[in-house]
């Protein structure tokens, strides 16, 4: 399956399907989960990377259990928006995912999300540094998504 623009995946999915947005880093791999009416984003889960395999598996459980019809995958792009060696290593994580299961994946400017999201953590919820370690990862995944889902609601509203 090819990889979309946030605009175009709409389309792919069929009635009740959710999103699921993944933040890729290099030590985990932060999971969250639309509504199936594609409006609001939740914490689903965060990985541990091990194996891509295992890490894969662990993914596509979660795809088959929650009904998702397409992915939202963070692209790690710089300031400046180019990309960098973490989009690369993106790309490869989506191409391999892409020959286990064959599912859409929209990417996402993901810039700025974990900062944005430890700074609610610190400012706004005066969370513990051990605490926001166990959350930060999944919250920057349903940031990303949240994103994405906006962006769709404003295109619906938009035709």
């Amino acid at each position: 399956m090819a990889i979309f623009n946030i605009n175009a995946l709409q389309g792919t999915l069929r009635r009740g399907e959710k999103l699921m947005g993944l933040d890729l880093g290099s030590k985990t791999i932060g999971l969250a989960l639309s509504d199936t009416l594609l409006s609001i984003a939740s914490p689903l889960e965060t990985i541990q990377r091990t194996k891509f395999t295992k890490d894969a598996l662990r993914i596509e459980e979660l795809i088959r259990i929650h009904e998702v019809g397409a992915l939202v995958m963070g692209m790690p792009l710089n300031m400046d928006g180019t990309e960098g060696p973490r989009c690369q290593s993106t790309r490869d994580f989506i191409t391999n995912f892409q020959h286990r299961l064959d599912i859409p994946i929209a990417l996402w400017d993901e810039r700025l999300s974990t900062s944005a999201v430890e700074r609610m953590l610190v400012n706004d919820v005066d969370m513990t540094r051990k605490r926001r370690g166990e959350v930060i990862d999944k919250l920057a995944a349903t940031y990303i998504l949240q994103g994405a889902l906006d962006a769709l609601a404003y295109q619906k509203r938009d035709t």
